[in-house]
């Protein structure tokens, strides 16, 4: 098949867009400025539970063998135990997923398996690796509208029994070279990212080990458990990540064999890109009102989000340009941010993202990130949040900055408030 010519490649001094005017015109509800951001009124949009799953290694780990809609029933019933919410008081709900066949059948079935009510309506979402963000973002949008007053956002991915499924597509559509490049394999995109901007096999080895030394370092010092809700699979709970690999060096990153050795430079390897997992996370949106109305524990408040678009063969340079909308949308810097999640798809592609962004590596991904931890799509943009949420509680931080590049060419980013007490750095 003969593609047409390819568009330019992305220029490293292009990282700044400008925001069109009509987003904030369009943004009433947007708060900017600091203050603003941290003013308490009652019709904000906050969490008032954040929880996830332990992560299973995909094909050989604890989660290997249980579909989403067991994920789904088992993390609704553990979190109804936990917060003795009446699942009949839940307006909406939203699961972002990716792969599962008939997500939208599995998770009304999950949904009402635990307990919730036929009257309780659902819907799923895709937008790739920010589906788990999305959920959020519509569930936050339904409350801003008034169209709901308290809603479920949950992230969920087996990619043990649902991996990635090859796109097809006529050959109109596949013969134009951006259609064909937002078709192939995120590997290859990584491979594209690390040949256009020139981010070494040793680069991406830096920045892989520190993903596994900080997430091996919080596994052991109990960190994780203060995220993780057990959840009971099959008369098994299920507690502790069992993607984390000890001993990870320098030396040991260098020794592996890439995994794509026919594209590019050949520099992605096992070590430098995000692990293949299985996981759920799930948050309670409300009203501040409800909440303090009904004595829920407000943890956060959404801010607000942004999603971009770019070239889809460098899909992995995404957050930034959709970490600098979000702050334009907002009236904040960079430094205004306290901690960053940014999944780590790929080393290539968060190396680039980090020195392109000028962030220090102490704010981004402290207790390491999608390298370490793995990444199961559906799941990363709510577990970012869940994690992010948590570490500025022990850190008595005020805000949360969450962001992943997006299969296809997209880019997402999410801003948070912390506003759970200090509780002497436990939740």
């Amino acid at each position: 098949m003969t593609l047409a010519v390819l568009p330019p490649m992305l220029s490293r001094t292009t990282i700044s867009r400008t925001v069109p005017s009509f987003m904030r015109s369009a943004s009433s509800r947007v708060p900017r400025g600091l203050s603003a951001i941290l003013q308490k009124n009652p019709d904000d949009v906050v969490i008032t539970f954040a929880k996830r799953t332990a992560v299973g290694r995909a094909k050989k780990g604890q989660l290997k063998d249980t579909p989403v809609d067991e994920m789904l029933h088992a993390l609704l019933l553990a979190s109804f135990a936990q917060t003795k919410l009446d699942p009949s008081k839940i307006d909406d709900i939203c699961v972002g997923t990716c792969h599962p066949p008939s997500p939208l059948y599995v998770s009304r079935a999950a949904a009402l398996a635990a307990g919730i009510p036929n009257t309780v309506p659902i819907s799923t979402v895709n937008r790739l690796c920010s589906s788990g963000l999305m959920a959020i973002r519509n569930i936050a949008h339904a409350i801003q509208s008034g169209e709901a007053s308290l809603g479920l956002a949950i992230g969920v991915e087996s990619m043990s029994l649902n991996p990635r499924p090859t796109p097809d597509v006529c050959q109109t559509v596949g013969q134009n070279a951006e259609a064909h490049d937002c078709l192939q394999p995120m590997g290859w995109t990584s491979e594209m990212v690390a040949e256009t901007y020139k981010v070494s096999r040793e680069k991406q080895d830096e920045y892989a080990l520190i993903s596994h030394t900080r997430a091996n370092e919080a596994k052991a010092s109990g960190t994780f458990t203060e995220e993780i809700i057990p959840i009971n699979i099959r008369g098994t709970t299920i507690s502790v990540d069992d993607t984390i690999r000890p001993g990870v060096t320098k030396e040991s990153l260098s020794g592996l064999k890439p995994v794509f050795p026919d594209w590019g430079a050949a520099t992605t390897t096992a070590g430098n890109a995000s692990g293949v997992g299985d996981g759920a996370a799930l948050c309670i949106l409300t009203t501040r009102e409800r909440a303090e109305k009904d004595a829920m524990e407000i943890l956060g408040k959404w801010v607000a989000s942004a999603v971009v678009g770019v070239e889809p063969r460098h899909m992995g340079i995404s957050p930034i340009y959709a970490i600098p909308k979000l702050l334009d949308l907002v009236g904040l810097t960079k430094e205004d941010v306290d901690v960053y999640e940014i999944n780590e798809a790929f080393a290539s592609q968060f190396a680039y993202c980090v020195e392109e962004l000028k962030v220090p590596m102490e704010k981004i991904n402290p207790n390491g990130g999608a390298i370490a931890i793995s990444h199961p799509l559906g799941m990363t943009g709510t577990r970012q949040v869940v994690t992010g949420l948590a570490e500025l509680q022990r850190k008595n931080k005020k805000i949360l900055v969450t962001s992943m590049c997006v299969g296809s060419g997209m880019g997402a980013a999410g801003m948070f408030v912390n506003e759970a007490k200090n509780l002497g750095g436990k939740l």
